[in-house]
């Protein structure tokens, strides 16, 4: 049962650590420290997991008295409440005063923003995973590798958005973080979309999400790259 538990938790917060290290070395010149880099991955694993289970059971039993169908109310749930309360909760991370403090570039949002959307995949995997203990071997493992490659990249990437409009609006003077927070939004919707609601079949569907959430962090980390070259 140790043993167990021991797998679990590291095919759950493994990936996303690995992830983590590569987005923050993706920098070549002034990398950011590990220390706010790992608060935010601590944040998006803790304290954001459990505000945004407790505001979607709050808008759930909203949605669920107001919508008969139970198809509909599935959607709504995957395609508009998760995405926007999670959305919401994991880039808090960067208002703290020890992250705050080293977003002096342009581009060190996306990498807190990264790191925070990270770690909130990181526990997800880890509740996904108990959940399809019982459904078999095969089905355990490809929970796991969509997880691994499509979930924690499509957290990294979305969450990113949101900690870039951030940035931007304390180095820019810019009030532009609800233009991002609005994008990272569509990105999560999009690709829970794919991933739940597909008219061609479930494979296609996964397919496609596992592409997007490729380009996106593709982007995401062209992105780190274009303003880290400006600036060595």
């Amino acid at each position: 049962m140790v043993l167990q538990w021991i797998i679990l938790i590291l095919l759950a917060f493994l990936p996303p650590l690995l992830y983590m290290v590569w987005i923050r070395n993706t920098e070549r010149y002034h990398r950011e420290p590990w220390l706010p880099v790992l608060v935010c991955f601590t944040w998006g694993a803790t304290l954001a997991v459990v505000a945004s289970l407790f505001l979607e059971q709050i808008l759930g039993i909203s949605l669920a008295a107001t919508l008969g169908s139970a198809s509909l109310y599935a959607f709504a749930m995957a395609v508009i409440v998760a995405p926007i309360v999670e959305e919401f909760t994991k880039p808090l991370a960067l208002r703290f005063d020890i992250v705050r403090r080293e977003l002096v570039e342009i581009e060190d949002g996306f990498i807190y923003g990264a790191a925070a959307g990270l770690g909130f995949s990181a526990t997800e995997n880890l509740f996904y995973e108990i959940s399809f203990l019982d459904e078999g071997l095969v089905f355990f493992i490809l929970l796991v590798v969509l997880r691994t490659i499509g979930a924690c990249l499509l957290h990294a990437s979305a969450t990113a958005l949101t900690g870039y409009g951030y940035g931007c609006t304390l180095l820019r003077r810019k009030a532009c973080v609800l233009r991002y927070f609005a994008l990272a939004i569509l990105v999560h919707a999009s690709y829970n979309f794919m991933v739940s609601f597909q008219i061609s079949g479930i494979a296609v569907g996964v397919g496609f999400a596992l592409l997007f959430s490729l380009f996106a962090i593709s982007w995401v980390r062209g992105r780190i790259k274009a303003f880290d070259r400006q600036h060595p």
